[in-house]
């Protein structure tokens, strides 16, 4: 089995690739451009090259554009480079290290301290990516248990709550589409993909507080005195402080998330909501979003005062601000996503 590693060597002169093929050919397996055309294709094509030993004159496409295709692409945060050649331009050579180059290596060759050094650096980007691999493992086996820790305590509040367990799925599945959806809509608003699955994770801990509000008032099934409701609306900072108390959630992505979600998914974009009396943009688009999804399955699900309300009951109440008043334009998503489903059902 052949565990060579590769490295690409690319200069418009057969000559000098001749010589540093004979450098390294003994160590390395040897791929050849002769041009920055060709280079960028096999960069592009191959996951194997190790190193690249990049001639900044040549012809066709020079040097410094094969660095700033790496960039675009992302190959050059794996890929270590050399930039081989003659010429003593302190503003190409400058312009090639800020492309990230990693060396500069004059011509004639150095045979022995040429080879010394490119193999040192492709030991070290071998040992980083190895070192990463681990990181990656260990941070997404951490971020698994976390979320199990996040599961538990959001069945726990619901077992309290005399819920099933599939609100919070509920919550969490809606939390996505709909914040995808405001995502897509609105570039204010526009968030990547992970950072969306982390908001939908991170929703599971909005009732959270509700594990520190006594059954009596929890589950009563009659309309809460309004000594009772504010001890229910407490939940909210109670939920943030357990939180705080777990210090493993700290360190992930879904903590800051979590907590703003917790405190805040009963502000209203009026300001009539509370704990802080938030209004408009101040809250979080995350934590308006919960507050609509939360709502909405809350009206639709059957609780111990209520029976469930039809899904156009609900939208009506919503939309007539009958539950507060809410985002217009995740009103509009919310609009446009319950008429997808429609269609698709």
């Amino acid at each position: 089995m052949n565990n060579k590693k590769t490295i690409l060597i690319v200069d418009d002169i057969e000559i000098n690739r001749m010589i540093l093929a004979e450098i390294f050919g003994d160590s390395y397996h040897i791929v050849e451009a002769d041009g920055g055309r060709k280079a960028i294709e096999l960069i592009n094509a191959r996951e194997d090259i190790s190193a690249v030993l990049l001639d900044l004159l040549m012809p066709d496409i020079n040097g410094l554009e094969v660095l700033k295709d790496m960039n675009r692409s992302g190959a050059i945060k794996r890929i270590p480079v050399f930039l081989i050649t003659a010429a003593d331009s302190r503003e190409m050579l400058m312009e090639g290290y800020n492309l990230g180059a990693i060396d500069v290596i004059m011509k004639p060759f150095m045979a022995h301290f040429l080879k010394c050094r490119i193999s040192s650096v492709i030991e070290l980007y071998e040992y980083r990516k190895e070192l990463e691999s681990v990181v990656h493992k260990q941070t997404k086996r951490l971020h698994q248990m976390m979320r199990s820790v996040i599961e538990v305590l959001a069945t726990a509040v619901e077992f309290r709550d005399c819920e099933s367990g599939e609100h919070v799925k509920r919550i969490c599945g809606l939390t996505r589409t709909l914040m995808t959806e405001v995502s897509n809509m609105y570039p204010e608003y526009r968030l990547s993909e992970e950072e969306i699955d982390k908001i939908a994770a991170s929703a599971a801990l909005h009732d959270v507080g509700k594990i520190s509000i006594p059954d009596s008032i929890l589950n009563k099934p009659g309309r809460l005195t309004a000594e009772e409701f504010d001890i229910m609306k407490q939940h909210t900072v109670k939920g943030c402080e357990l939180l705080s108390s777990i210090p493993d959630i700290m360190e992930l992505g879904v903590y800051s998330y979590g907590y703003d979600i917790c405190r805040h998914h009963h502000e209203r974009w009026d300001g009539k909501g509370y704990p802080d009396g938030l209004s408009g943009d101040d809250i979080s688009i995350w934590a308006q979003v919960v507050a609509v999804a939360d709502v909405y399955d809350a009206l639709t699900s059957p609780r111990v005062y209520k029976k469930a309300f039809s899904h156009d009951t609900a939208m009506t109440m919503i939309f007539g601000g009958e539950c507060g008043v809410f985002n217009p334009k995740i009103l509009k998503a919310m609009e446009r996503v319950m008429n997808n489903q429609s269609k698709e059902n």
